[in-house]
């Protein structure tokens, strides 16, 4: 697994041979105005209709494409107060989003049902997480803070014929801010609850040359725990974060520019809190604890993930109707945890778990912009390599591994063009070729004792590989009914490919070592946008019907060993077929000046059609996990003019209907309906470097769960639950 580490070398050395290019004198990039300022004393209507994306490879109008896309601009982001990915949750349509389990950093992703909830290596995420242009390949990191963000695209539905990587579900795409030709720094300190002290700080300058030009930008993110290990008194659901990312822009010429950045994070976080559900059997004295943070985990509090990656991106524009771009990236990350799945200081099912991963892409991507057809077309490659050690600890009896790794190497063809019929006629046709191969060494072993030293029995001892070939493609026409709307209908094709369980027990189940199937998805979507009564209210509409086939599933089978002792058993499964139907509307409107009204809302109907569990369909009795038949969110904003500058004041509601978290359908892990309140003040001037907010999310102290572990063989049943109340005032201030 070390074979890919000498790659940020290599890439530092194709970035720096652009490095002749910068002696030439040249222009820096051209004036791009601040989104703080340009965006003042526009109505949030107006706003949306003038969001650039970058959804389909090239920049567009947002409510002018044919695509389910919501985007989020710096400005928005800041008066919603979202802080890190998971805070989407309730401003997107049909999207589930959540830090898995017992991280405070590791992502668990739905969209329109569709994700992958289990962080396992070697299994491919249903929802692809981007930073600018570089797909990051594993759950653990990115659920990602907001430092320095331009906005934040959420596209909803199969993404192969623009995107590097295949995503069948969508794709979270998190675009840091650009290089801008003029000195700008900022500042920002946020105290909160919980000793919340957050320090954020950005300066982006024109380095020696107006051809150079370089963006740096740096947080510590501290947060105090939610609750407290009674046994040792450690912090529990705390927030220790540090992050930084750094950007370095070379403009030779009009034709030509590189663009070489890096990131680190290193999260420090404690262990999330998980309350009993039930007393444990195994220690029925023990009974659950009042507070749904507070826990008596018997292993010391580690949950350490870190981060880091660089790209280079270069951008050639020759003249004419065509542009290229290259894109080299290197990423990798490393994660040490305890989880004490019990929450008890019993010994009863204890873990500790490293993982690491690795990955290099190259992606080459070429533009057309002409009179009548735009398009892209492009090459990408994958190179990954993902494994670790899990030592497990039941009873105090039972010692075991798992232990191995997975290599995925991916290459693909894509394009896509949209062609103008006519003046209010277009059609857009796609596709995506790929060969995947993935590799597996897996070797799970017994052993005495908790020194896991000398092994005494074999569990699982294979290599394999699987090789994957598939054509995905899109087709999509759009009409412009009226000057105001838009209507489009699409067909397109998604696929995530199978793998391996690194969990197989071939002694006990001696099919484990075989690998899972690809999924598939055949998404039909027809949608309309419209920007009405002279752009003051903004309406999307969309509705799809995907057809989901295979669709792969991470159970857990308990199970009685020889001397008779209870253990379990984490597999993955495909599912058949299912049928997943969904309406989907967003809105922005201004009724006056001063008020702005936004919102979003969302239905979902998703059955399986066809379940085969031991050669019955028991379709009828599955459900869909993370999939919510209803959800919604909204935001009333009025803004006054105070103090020679604007105040902002919002009010946000969002709503999500009952979630079955995991396969196992256990109803104690269910979360019923339940609605979140927040709310915020904003003060900005145009005449002042200072702003101010004050902010407060789940203002009720709502308690609810966004996911659980319902493991009968150990008797462990809990739930984990998003944040309490959290009020906090951040202050801020711009150097120009």
């Amino acid at each position: 697994m070390t074979r890919l580490k000498l790659r940020p070398l290599a890439l530092a050395i194709a970035a720096a041979g652009f490095a002749p290019f910068v002696a030439q004198a040249a222009p820096a990039p051209d004036p791009q105005p601040d989104p703080q300022s340009s965006e003042q004393g526009k109505s949030d209507a107006a706003r949306l209709g003038e969001i650039t994306v970058t959804a389909r490879r090239r920049e567009e109008n947002l409510n002018e494409i044919p695509v389910a896309v919501t985007a989020l601009s710096e400005a928005k982001i800041e008066v919603l107060n979202i802080e890190d990915l998971g805070d989407l949750q309730g401003q997107v349509p049909n999207l589930t989003i959540y830090a898995a389990r017992g991280s405070s950093s590791t992502v668990t992703a739905y969209i329109r049902g569709i994700g992958q909830s289990d962080p396992l290596w070697g299994v491919e995420p249903g929802v692809g997480v981007y930073i600018d242009d570089v797909y990051v390949a594993r759950p653990q990191g990115a659920l990602l803070d907001v430092l320095d963000v331009d906005r934040i695209e959420v596209l909803r539905g199969p993404q192969g014929t623009l995107y590097g990587k295949n995503t069948i579900g969508g794709a979270i795409k998190y675009v840091t801010k650009p290089l801008l030709p003029d000195f700008g720094a900022r500042v920002s300190l946020t105290a909160g609850e919980y000793e919340q002290f957050d320090v954020k700080a950005s300066v982006n300058a024109p380095i020696g040359s107006d051809a150079v030009v370089a963006r740096f930008s740096a947080a510590s993110l501290n947060r105090d725990g939610f609750g407290e290990n009674l046994v040792t008194g450690a912090p529990v659901s705390d927030k220790e974060i540090l992050v930084a990312r750094g950007t370095l822009g070379f403009y030779p010429s009009d034709a030509l520019n590189v663009i070489v950045s890096a990131d680190w994070m290193d999260d420090q976080s404690g262990v999330r809190g998980a309350q009993m559900l039930a007393p444990n059997r195994f220690a029925p004295t023990l009974l659950p604890l009042r507070s749904r943070y507070d826990v008596r985990n018997g292993m010391r509090n580690v949950n350490d993930t870190a981060m880091q990656g660089a790209s280079a991106t270069v951008n050639w524009q020759p003249g004419g109707a065509w542009s290229f771009k290259s894109v080299t990236a290197y990423r990798e990350s490393d994660t040490e945890t305890n989880i004490d799945f019990d929450t008890l200081p019993n010994i009863i099912a204890d873990v500790r778990a490293a993982y690491e991963d690795d990955q290099f892409t190259q992606e080459f991507q070429g533009t057309y912009i002409g009179d009548n057809l735009s398009g892209v077309v492009g090459l990408y490659y994958f190179d990954g390599t993902a494994g670790g050690t899990v030592r497990n600890n039941f009873f105090n009896l039972q010692f075991g591994t798992t232990n191995g790794f997975v290599d995925t190497t991916q290459w693909a063809l894509f394009a896509e063009g949209t062609y103008q019929v006519s003046d209010r006629f277009k059609v857009t046709a796609g596709a995506r070729y790929t060969n995947e191969k993935k590799e597996a060494d897996v070797l799970n072993q017994g052993f005495p004792n908790a020194q896991f030293a000398t092994p005494i029995v074999t569990l699982a001892d294979f290599t394999d590989d699987l090789s994957t070939n598939n054509i995905s493609p899109k087709l999509s026409l759009d009409y412009q009914a009226t000057d105001d709307t838009m209507v489009y209908g699409l067909v397109s094709r998604g696929f995530k490919s199978g793998g391996y369980n690194i969990r197989a027990n071939t002694a006990s189940f001696p099919l484990s070592a075989r690998p899972f199937k690809d999924e598939s998805v055949t998404s039909f979507e027809i949608g309309s946008k419209s920007a009405l009564y002279d752009d003051t209210f903004f309406l999307n509409l969309a509705y799809f019907w995907n057809k989901y086939k295979d669709v792969q599933l991470s159970v857990f089978t308990s199970f009685v060993l020889p001397n008779g002792q209870p253990s379990f058993f984490g597999d993955f499964t495909n599912a058949g077929k299912a049928d997943v139907k969904g309406v989907e509307v967003e809105f922005v409107a201004n009724p006056t000046e001063r008020l702005t009204l936004s919102g979003n809302l969302a239905y979902l109907d998703a059955e399986y059609s066809e379940f085969i569990d031991r050669g019955v369909n028991v379709a009828n009795i599955q459900e869909f996990t993370n999939a919510p038949p209803f959800q919604a969110g909204m935001t009333a904003q009025y803004r006054w003019d105070v103090f020679g500058g604007e105040l902002s004041g919002r009010v946000t509601g969002t709503y999500q209907g009952r979630v079955v978290p995991t396969t196992d359908l256990s109803p104690a892990i269910q979360q019923a309906p339940y609605a979140l309140l927040g709310a915020g003040l904003l003060w900005r001037s145009d005449e002042s470097p200072w702003s101010v907010a004050l902010q407060g999310s789940n203002l009720t102290d709502r308690a609810y769960r966004t996911t659980g572990y319902n493991i009968a063989a150990l008797g462990v049943l809990t739930g984990f639950y998003g944040p309490p109340r959290q009020v906090s005032l951040t202050v801020a201030y711009t150097f120009d």
